[in-house]
């Protein structure tokens, strides 16, 4: 019996050892991807600390010799005006838009109408109209309205541009809430505004961090509309980040820190509310 044992022991090392390769592949693999990804953000932070004489494509990967971080406070003084902006534009433009898009899953998805889904399929074509295909017609309009070149009228252009994404997201939400518990709150008298505030509301937390961070980065990453609906003094993040390229040299030390300025709010809103992201993405998914 105990020669049997023995006799099989070295016929499994090689299977274990062998089912451990693709897990090392698979290591490998994803640790190229990581380096990979990280290369721009090395080139950002070492070239961030150069001096302007050590900021050259050419010694782009070498470490500084002399490290400092004056691109940083220059970079800062010009793109604090701009950060504010961008501030106003995206708190009250994702706030409006999860609003919006909430109400209007709401009554799409569990307060139907006659016509509903005629309603959301015009919302949709929302979605693929080009920003060029309206870019006159809409600086027209935020003329005749009076809020062209500042700040309500982007937010205003952004709002209306994002219902139709917010209201797939929030109505694919609310179609996996159980018809039940709409049901349970018209049996105890609760209208359209009482059940949408006390059921619903209190469950779409999912939805409305997916909605804030698409509305978030999107309005923070805006330029075409920025550009074209405000003036210098509105002017937001991106339009304050193009303007630091040099007419003669290119300041790349103090590009390269500004790029990482105006990518630490995104960031920071992907972590506070990434855990909810994924799951407000498929939460439509099983249902609708």
């Amino acid at each position: 019996m105990t020669t049997t044992a023995a006799a099989r022991q070295p016929r499994t090392a090689p299977v274990a050892r062998a089912s451990r390769r693709p897990v090392y592949l698979r290591f490998a693999l994803l640790l190229l991807f990581v380096v990979v990804f990280l290369l721009p953000i090395y080139v950002l932070l070492v070239t961030s600390f150069k001096p302007l004489t050590e900021a050259d494509p050419s010694q782009a990967w070498s470490l500084p010799r002399v490290w400092t971080t004056e691109a940083w406070r220059v970079a800062w003084e010009k793109l604090r005006p701009g950060i504010a902006n961008s501030f106003l534009l995206t708190i009250p433009g994702s706030l409006l838009s999860a609003a919006l898009g909430a109400m209007n899953g709401f009554v799409l998805s569990k307060w139907r109408f006659p016509g509903a889904d005629v309603v959301f399929t015009l919302f949709l074509f929302g979605m693929f109209i080009p920003y060029q295909g309206v870019m006159i017609p809409l600086v027209q309009l935020m003329v005749n309205l009076n809020v062209y070149g500042g700040i309500p009228g982007l937010v205003l252009a952004h709002v209306v541009y994002g219902i139709p994404i917010c209201t797939l997201i929030f109505r694919n939400y609310y179609a996996t809430i159980p018809d039940e518990l709409m049901e349970a709150a018209r049996v105890d008298g609760a209208g359209m505004l009482r059940t949408f505030w006390s059921i619903v509301i209190p469950v779409s937390g999912p939805a409305f961090a997916v909605v804030v961070i698409w509305q978030f980065t999107s309005l923070w990453n805006d330029f075409l509309f920025a550009v074209f609906l405000t003036g210098p003094s509105s002017w937001p993040t991106t339009v304050m980040l193009n303007n630091i390229a040099g007419a003669q040299t290119v300041p790349y030390s103090q590009q390269m820190a500004a790029a990482i300025l105006a990518s630490v709010p995104t960031m920071l809103v992907y972590v506070l509310l990434g855990r909810f992201f994924m799951r407000g993405l498929m939460a439509g998914a099983l249902k609708g």
